[in-house]
């Protein structure tokens, strides 16, 4: 790999990506989400849809993973395996399933936990595929958004069985073949490794197991940080929707988002003490604080800063009852505390 300058991306905001201009985005009247089931993930597709102005005339699929018991350690395998192999399981294991022992404490059977989907397609490249070749005289190209690395597959498969009749946009770095889509579209960070400065810190026999090897082609758009929906408009209209529960609050209003753990970012009691420290500090200057929480927060975290800050009367704590108050807050808050997780960072809260 050699070190490499990376492009700027762009200052200008135009209303539509420069590929879309003409007789394609004119042509696209039709999109096919294609999400694995996160809102970190499904969030940035369905902004981009947003942003295209095309958000009445989306399909939503799902890419889903076996869930429960000893699924949970099987998650660094392709879907396509992790599924045949849970299959494999349950015909050798029949009805009565299996159960394992972790630290002395039962874990769940196989596949107990439903995924809570079921309103949802599961996603399948033949299926769409054969949807947009049948249907492209009549509606024109058929626009597949998908975000997340279990999408990949998926996506890929779609271009490759019709690709007269699709664009292809894939949103975070495939990691490699990025010949397989029209477009992908990824934070300038995930090409850190190429840039002088990461090369020095990179010894050089780990430099060929690091991804992306290549700079960036001229399908790769590179965004500042993760797309979203939480645009203009959407601001505007959360805080008409929440005008009544935070104008009134005694400002500088403080927002707390607490995350949950990710590969780079472990939580534990230490970090909950600590956040709970730093807050404490701050607590003199701010008028009111709103704490919230992912459905990915661990319980010790949460039940530590509850603990904290449960009786303050400055503080509230959403509890995950009731509307999510998320894009309230973006729009009310003074200030932000956020969680180092990247779900907390970018703006796709859930």
């Amino acid at each position: 790999m050699r070190p490499i300058r990376l492009p700027e991306p762009p200052g200008g905001l135009s209303a539509v990506p420069e590929i879309f201009e003409g007789g394609l985005y004119g042509a696209i009247r039709r999109v096919v989400v294609i999400g694995n089931g996160f809102a970190g993930a499904e969030n940035q597709s369905i902004g981009l849809v947003r942003a295209l102005g095309l958000s009445g005339r989306q399909s939503l699929y799902r890419v889903t993973r076996p869930r429960g018991g000893i699924n949970e350690w099987l998650h660094w395998l392709p879907v396509s395996l992790h599924k045949k192999l849970e299959y494999l399981m349950w015909r050798i294991c029949g009805e009565r399933r299996f159960e394992v022992i972790v630290k002395g404490k039962k874990v769940m059977p196989l596949s107990v936990e439903t995924s809570g989907l079921s309103d949802v397609l599961e996603a399948d490249a033949k299926h769409i595929a054969k949807m947009a070749r049948e249907t492209f005289e009549k509606d024109g190209p058929l626009l597949v958004v998908a975000s997340g690395r279990d999408t990949i597959s998926i996506s890929s498969s779609i271009k490759c069985l019709a690709p007269d009749n699709v664009f292809v946009v894939q949103i975070q770095h495939p990691r490699s073949h990025l010949n397989r889509f029209d477009m992908v579209i990824t934070p300038f960070h995930d090409y850190y490794p190429l840039t002088p400065h990461a090369q020095k810190q990179i010894p050089r026999f780990l430099r060929r197991w690091i991804t992306p090897r290549e700079p960036p082609g001229k399908n790769v758009i590179l965004t500042v940080g993760a797309l979203h929906q939480a645009d203009s408009a959407a601001l505007r209209n959360a805080a008409s929707a929440w005008y009544d529960e935070l104008a009134p609050l005694p400002k500088p209003l403080l927002v707390v988002n607490v995350g949950g753990p990710t590969r780079n970012c472990p939580y534990g009691k230490d970090l909950a003490m600590n956040l709970a420290g730093m807050l404490q500090n701050v607590l003199w200057s701010c008028g009111s604080v709103r704490i919230s929480f992912s459905r990915r927060t661990p319980e010790k975290v949460s039940k530590i800063l509850v603990r904290e800050f449960s009786t303050n009367p400055k503080v509230f704590i959403w509890d995950g009852e009731g509307p999510n108050p998320h894009m309230g807050h973006l729009a009310w808050a003074d200030a932000f505390v956020i969680t180092a997780d990247s779900e907390a960072c970018l703006c796709n809260w859930c």
